[in-house]
């Protein structure tokens, strides 16, 4: 490496609950800088959440925390040249990668659903996600799934 690591920036909490977790999610959320309109988006599909998720005994925090944990891959596979041939190399995903890529995973496969606004696909694909479903579920499993099939090139980890 030829330059110095950047510095790693100190993401504020968020006004609401006072969660750093939450302000990375608005930040992957926002578009052209609209942090406040982030935000409307995501505290409006925590409410939508807890209105479709009466009888559960969680908050709607709580709800999109174990959804973020349901969705979050543990392995992944990486393209290594050896030889002449490219393997898919699995490999563990580090704490900060994980916690990124669940995230944004659960915002583009919201963009995809159908629905009215963004907050109601958000707050939707939230729920699939608690229930185990849903697109960013089922990207988590095809990552797993690809993973597996390729453990035998386990060996040649960087």
């Amino acid at each position: 490496m030829r330059k110095a690591k950047p510095k790693k920036r100190q993401v504020l909490p968020d006004p609401v609950f006072g969660d750093v977790k939450v302000t990375k999610f608005v930040n992957h959320l926002m578009y052209d800088g609209k942090k406040n309109t982030a935000f409307e988006i995501f505290y409006s599909a925590l409410d939508a959440v807890k209105a479709k998720m009466p009888n559960e005994e969680k908050s709607a925090l709580e709800i999109w925390k174990a959804a973020l944990d349901n969705i979050t891959p543990q392995v992944e596979v990486k393209s290594r040249r050896v030889g002449g041939a490219t393997f898919q190399v699995p490999t563990e995903i580090r704490p900060d990668r994980k916690e990124s890529i669940s995230m944004k995973n659960l915002i583009i496969f919201a963009r995809k659903r159908g629905g009215k606004t963004m907050s109601d696909k958000l707050s939707a694909e939230i729920v699939d996600a608690f229930n185990n479903q849903g697109g960013a579920f089922k990207r988590k499993e095809d990552m797993h799934r690809m993973a597996e099939a390729n453990r035998a090139f386990a060996h040649f980890r960087f």
